[in-house]
């Protein structure tokens, strides 16, 4: 089983509950996030420790990959669970807020991953885990930007697991179709029958670790049972 784990993007919703059934399981954490201050009491649960990160700089990026090897916790499996969104008519969006949602969504996915894998295939073995969305699927109106960083990130993650697999290096996507409960934000994202939960998806995050590699999972769909598709 892994020992230890880096989150990238990691805050309050899904990566929390990531990280705490991680951190039950006896994991070492890792939790990577442009503003560490938010990170504390999930440090504190957890016994994470906090890096900052800026997934669309490569030299963030190297950075933090650096300094995980310069403390010698260089993770097994590297959870990436980073989102950015801007929503708007087509002839209306922003170019540069285009850009930061692609790079976000995508760019820093590429990134995160050469990092690991180049550790990855020295050691013989990892896990990198993407969290993708509904929009990586199917493109909806007035979120040109997000699908272009979703469905960029599928497509990387497509070939990964070709490329990676047969190294002994498992990857997955988890596709979440659907709003994740969130009771602070309020409206349908605090209505637990119609939202997933995301103590449950955290469970298929670790199910999808434990899994022999005579049989492994590259892509999963997780939804509310209420949910369209």
């Amino acid at each position: 089983m892994t020992k230890k784990a880096l989150i990238v993007g990691a805050g309050s919703g899904l990566s929390a509950s990531i990280a705490r059934l991680f951190a039950h399981e006896g994991m070492t954490l890792a939790l990577a996030a442009r503003d560490t201050d938010k990170l504390a009491a999930l440090c504190s649960d957890t016994g994470a420790r906090a890096f900052a990160c800026d997934v669309s700089s490569e030299a963030d990026v190297a950075g933090l990959f650096q300094q995980l090897d310069d403390e010698n916790i260089m993770p097994d499996v590297v959870v990436y669970n980073v989102g950015a969104r801007v929503k708007g008519a087509i002839n209306e969006l922003d170019p540069d807020a285009v850009r930061q949602v692609v790079m976000t969504n995508a760019f820093g996915a590429f990134l995160v991953a050469r990092q690991a894998s180049q550790r990855m295939l020295k050691a013989g073995h990892g896990a990198l885990l993407f969290t993708g969305a509904s929009a990586g699927i199917k493109g909806y109106p007035q979120s040109a930007p997000f699908a272009m960083g979703k469905f960029a990130l599928r497509g990387l993650c497509q070939s990964l697991a070709r490329e990676l697999h047969p190294q002994n290096i498992h990857v997955a996507h988890f596709v979440i179709d659907g709003s994740i409960y969130s009771p602070t934000r309020g409206g349908h994202f605090s209505d637990r029958d119609k939202t997933l939960n995301p103590d449950e998806i955290a469970r298929n995050y670790l199910n999808i670790l434990q899994q022999d590699k005579s049989a492994w999972t590259w892509e999963i769909e997780l939804r509310p049972w209420v949910e369209k598709f």
